[in-house]
């Protein structure tokens, strides 16, 4: 079974078209291979590959104003697939659509994805629209 790592195209234009204002948050559900897949050969363990990725790409992140919101350490699926696991979990928080978008486009960003990708077995990134903590489950404040 092939994970998923990357948007496709179509996935991505309408991730772009729904603009509105104020911030965005994702929720991030990452699985990392063993080791990880450089097209190129290089050894690296998937964890490796993916520290390398937040060393490269943080900088792009807090600068375009990213910040972590969010994370936490899997322990066991409750509800869903008993064969899901994650090895990182976390929700970044995005100033706007638009600083999201400039991320994926900068130079910088681009080249430190192919860490992300050579690291990533499968992963889950799900936007939200942030709100209030409500009383209840789902239950407005």
């Amino acid at each position: 079974m092939t994970g998923y790592v990357d948007p496709t195209k179509e996935v991505f234009a309408q991730f772009r078209e729904m603009d509105r204002p104020g911030p965005i948050h994702m929720l991030n559900l990452v699985r990392l291979r063993d080791q990880a897949a450089y097209p190129d050969g290089r050894k690296a363990t998937g964890a490796e590959a993916y520290a390398a990725y937040g060393r490269e790409s943080g900088p792009v992140f807090a600068r375009l104003g990213g910040r972590i919101v969010w994370q936490g350490s899997f322990e066991l699926m409750l509800i869903g697939p008993s064969s899901e696991r994650w090895d990182k979990c976390f929700i970044a928080e995005y100033p706007s659509v638009a600083a999201f978008v400039e991320m994926i486009r900068d130079p910088v960003y681009r080249e430190a994805v192919k860490h992300r990708q050579a690291a990533v077995e499968d992963s889950r990134l799900i936007r939200l629209q942030p709100r209030a903590p409500g009383k209840g489950f789902g239950e407005p404040a």
